[in-house]
């Protein structure tokens, strides 16, 4: 489009005196807004307010919605281009109603500086009563609103037409609004401001699924690549990722119901066969049937497969170095990942509220927790949710680094630096995680000689690499991770006080997934990442009330095994039940009792044949706690007859823990 779609100056002359279309006046949607400005204690002959203005907070605004922002300011210049000359103004806001930017006619935008409606300022209904913005925003809705129109009288000299901007998780990130002259109205600009807002949406689309499969579709093929078309992104496995409005309309679906289904049950084809279609280079359009029964003109590009990141359940692996690794695939823009993480328990809403005041502040964050409860998938929603998400995640896992290694590995090294070193040398780690975020897992695990390296490294913002003659500065954000007690190993001189101090800036405790109320809703999202030849994989109540039961010693990971093991398993009805659940945990659920540590059994079973300590003069056990445990086992194999099962119920551990003690026990009780 260009200016001329506004026709000539005589036209919009005539524009500007037409009359307001009834449909645009007095409407129960303008009514309704009224009311609930009434309601906000909002006076219509309050004067503008400039107070909430400051510059901190907008570029605070600005960095919080800066993938909204860097993806709308382009389209915002071409709708720009459409309305120059019209005494009218273009303004992206945020979810809030915050002003984040505006461009347009310059004698308008000191008119508009007068009633506050400049970059930082506050226009939600709450702040400004009725208006396109707020009200847009409060409607979930595109909404023209003009002169009188608006609560406040100060305002009535405007018309702005408004129209909310979804990320593409269907969540409202924003709002693009056209103000202009209350005496310059011109009925296609609500067309303009609704178009440029859906283009803004493809804009954000395309940039959040990098290595997913895009399927761009449309009963008619010439709207193929237009902004009309449906777009709907897939993982590698099929299972749905998004779409936008156009394919939401087209599948007859709302966001919530697309994410339910999968790419076969979408397209009625497995997606292999999808690949096949569309694996040569510029593969032309193909016609699909979707579910619905109508057909459509679909087209793809076929990417070489790569690892498909996913930050909502699946644990990283425990390898000795995770690589950099590219999450920007799975990533919500402005859907925050650490909201995303939130699923209802009281304990954990906690920790991501006080993240969210730490993020970009420089401020190093520590994250305790035991193992597998989930603190890499923390870590790394902190860096998807700070200015660096677009920079590399660096993880470096302390503890499965053999010392020998470490030290290169995250210093880097140059060519030659010792035997075995590869040409041209590596850079390490901590080069690697240059401009973004190095997560440090298992820091209590780092050998003291190189806590004097980190600490100076953190300290002087510069790194050496083994066997280089210079030093090179590096920009990094530090998140460390343990589950040990760091305050007892500095105690005993096993780690340094200085470092720990450097690296505590903020400390969050990750609860145990025993101690979490929202365990059903990690079972869902949990499932919800394995459903790949089901639409959705369901549990039976029997089943789901046994993993309610069970105490969970290996937290979300072990969770996430154990489902990704039975979903593998299930019948045609995609429900989890318990003869789909491994055998071995099986053992454990047959018995009512929590299972124990064997240094606990003497004092936990309280059976009576079992022997008693004795104390000799000294106080000392005379007898050592392994010969109690082991005669403890031998009489309930005794009782039970050597049925391994029976007694491993009786005592409340596993078939492996008795077998495990077969060297120990009378050769008569175990075949």
């Amino acid at each position: 489009m260009n200016t001329a779609s506004f026709g000539s100056t005589s036209e919009r002359r005539n524009a500007e005196s037409s009359p307001i279309p009834a449909e645009h006046l007095h409407t129960e949607v303008i009514d309704q807004a009224h009311l609930r400005s009434k309601a906000f204690g909002i006076s219509a002959h309050d004067l503008p307010d400039h107070s909430s203005l400051a510059l901190g907070q907008l570029k605070e605004a600005l960095e919080e919605n800066r993938f909204l922002f860097q993806h709308a300011v382009p389209v915002m210049e071409t709708l720009y281009g459409q309305i120059a000359n019209t005494h009218s103004m273009v303004l992206l806001t945020s979810a809030h109603g915050t002003v984040l930017h505006s461009m347009g006619d310059h004698d308008f935008l000191e008119k508009a500086d007068r009633v506050a409606l400049l970059p930082g300022m506050d226009w939600s209904e709450q702040a400004k009563g009725t208006n396109a913005v707020g009200t847009a925003l409060t409607t979930q809705q595109a909404v023209t609103v003009h002169g009188d129109q608006h609560y406040m009288n100060v305002n009535h000299a405007l018309t702005c037409s408004c129209a909310p901007i979804l990320d593409p998780y269907g969540q409202i990130v924003g709002a693009l609004d056209v103000s202009g002259d209350h005496r310059s109205y011109h009925q296609h600009t609500m067309a303009l401001v609704r178009m440029s807002a859906q283009m803004i949406e493809n804009h954000m689309f395309a940039g959040s699924f990098p290595k997913a499969v895009r399927v761009h579709f449309h009963s008619r093929p010439e709207f193929l690549g237009t902004l009309v078309e449906g777009i709907a992104a897939f993982t590698s496995e099929g299972r749905f990722v998004s779409a936008n409005r156009s394919a939401q309309f087209q599948l007859n679906m709302s966001f919530g119901a697309l994410q339910a289904h999968t790419f076969p049950s979408l397209f009625n084809l497995p997606i292999s066969a999808l690949f096949e279609l569309f694996g040569s280079p510029n593969a032309a359009p193909r016609q699909l049937c979707l579910h619905n029964g109508v057909t459509v003109w679909c087209r793809t590009e076929v990417k070489p497969a790569g690892p498909w990141v996913t930050p909502i359940v699946s644990p990283l692996a425990d390898s000795g170095v995770a690589a950099a690794r590219d999450t920007s695939a799975a990533r919500k823009p402005q859907l925050s990942s650490l909201q995303y993480l939130d699923t209802g328990d009281t304990q954990l809403a906690s920790i991501i509220a006080k993240l969210r005041k730490v993020v970009d502040r420089d401020i190093p964050v520590m994250i305790l927790g035991e193992t597998g409860t989930g603190k890499d998938l923390l870590a790394q929603a902190i860096h998807h949710d700070s200015a660096r998400a677009r920079q590399p995640f660096v993880a470096v896992n302390c503890a499965s680094i053999p010392d020998t290694l470490i030290e290169a590995e995250l210093f880097g090294y140059e060519e030659g630096a010792f035997t075995g070193a590869r040409k041209k040398g590596a850079p390490g780690k901590i080069l690697q995680a240059h401009g973004g975020t190095l997560f440090l897992d298992e820091i209590g695990n780092m050998p003291k000689h190189l806590q004097a390296r980190l600490l100076r490294v953190l300290q002087e913002r510069k790194v050496s690499p083994l066997g280089a003659g210079k030093e090179v500065e590096v920009d990094v954000t530090i998140i460390s991770a343990t589950h040990k007690n760091l305050k007892e190993l500095i105690a005993r001189g096993d780690f340094r006080e200085d470092l720990y101090y450097r690296l505590n800036g903020l400390v969050v405790r990750l609860p145990a997934l025993r101690e979490r109320s929202d365990f059903d809703a990690v079972v869902q999202k949990v499932l919800h990442s394995l459903s790949e030849g089901c639409a959705h994989i369901a549990i039976s109540p029997q089943v789901m009330e046994m993993l309610r039961a069970y105490h969970w010693p290996g937290n979300v990971r072990q969770l996430h095994n154990l489902l990704r093991t039975a979903a593998v398993m299930v019948d045609d009805d995609c429900t989890i039940r318990l003869e789909h659940l491994p055998d071995d945990f099986l053992d454990e659920l047959r018995t009512p009792m929590r299972p124990m540590a064997m240094a606990e059994l003497p004092f936990m079973l309280g059976v009576g044949a079992a022997p008693a300590l004795s104390v000799d003069e000294s106080g000392e056990d005379s007898r050592s706690l392994q010969d109690v445990t082991i005669n403890v086992m031998a009489q309930m194999l005794r009782v039970h007859k050597g049925n391994v099962s029976a007694a491993a119920k009786a005592l409340g551990v596993s078939r492996n823990t008795i077998y495990r003690k077969k060297n120990l026990l009378p050769p008569d009780l175990l075949d």
